[in-house]
């Protein structure tokens, strides 16, 4: 059961969110497909279990993300929602967030495999990853005013950084449905592929993110997250980052590499400490 202040238990849905790996890549599968994977309270939680333990799991390098049977996300599961005072539904909003906190927290790459709908929540969940493969008759849609809610799970951050203040607003005030072949030609996804292929491209591109320097892509995610900085604090933030990164196994078997002709290996090994 899961307990929420204010409320009655919910029972939990054990088999909502299916766990896999390939190598060092973590599959993280919704798994409601009798509502389109919808999230409801429980899903929420599971999620954002998942995200953690694999945040957590040393052997975890890349995570992807995905919808089964066909549909990333419709969203939020509206069957499940009722009018309640603010007391109430707070814990139900945190929720939500903390699924995106575990995606921006992680310092380890994050890509979304979208097929089908991605609706309100479910695009806020694609964009809250570091990278979007879509198949180019998935449609996303931010769809929270058809119920009178404005939007969550970092959508006013991740979608205006994606496509513009001025088309976010559109898209969150119009309920603009965008195509997958459109999406990506305005910069809401990265990757555009046909239809039915959104997890093998993602894996492709998993594969490549866990061949890449751990340590190195934290830092990149961490520096291009969160608020604007002033560039002198960038300058500051970088040298900070880069004598991180020249004291690391990383660094030392790159530049091996490099004079053996090779492709490097790497491994997240830490820094020694002075």
């Amino acid at each position: 059961m899961i307990e929420i202040p204010g409320q009655e238990p919910v029972p939990a849905e054990p088999d909502s969110v299916r766990v896999t790996d390939e190598g060092a890549v973590r599959v993280i599968t919704l798994n409601r497909p009798h509502v389109k994977n919808a999230i409801n309270l429980p899903l929420r939680f599971a999620l954002a279990e998942a995200l953690e333990q694999a945040d957590a799991d040393a052997g975890v390098r890349v995570i992807v993300l995905t919808g089964a049977e066909g549909a990333f996300c419709s969203g939020g599961d509206i069957s499940t929602m009722r009018r309640q005072p603010r007391n109430e539904t707070t814990a139900r909003a945190q929720a939500a967030q903390r699924v995106v906190r575990a995606i921006w927290h992680t310092p380890k790459p994050v890509v979304a495999a979208v097929e089908g709908p991605a609706f309100g929540a479910g695009t806020a969940l694609a964009l809250a990853c570091d990278r979007v493969v879509a198949a180019s008759d998935a449609t996303f849609a931010t769809t929270f005013t058809g119920v009178g809610l404005a939007g969550d799970m970092g959508i006013f951050a991740s979608l205006p950084a994606r496509v513009g203040v001025s088309r976010a607003r559109q898209m969150l005030m119009l309920g603009t449905r965008v195509k997958g072949a459109e999406a990506g030609s305005i910069g809401l996804v990265d990757r555009v592929v046909d239809p039915g292929e959104a997890l093998a491209a993602a894996l492709e591109d998993a594969a490549t993110l866990a061949a890449g320097p751990p340590l190195a892509l934290g830092v990149i995610k961490q520096m291009l997250s969160g608020e604007p900085r002033h560039p002198l604090a960038v300058l500051d933030l970088e040298v900070r980052n880069q004598t991180m990164l020249w004291d690391s196994a990383d660094f030392a078997e790159g530049v091996t590499a490099f004079a053996e002709k090779r492709r490097p290996v790497f491994g997240a090994t830490p820094p020694q400490e002075n």
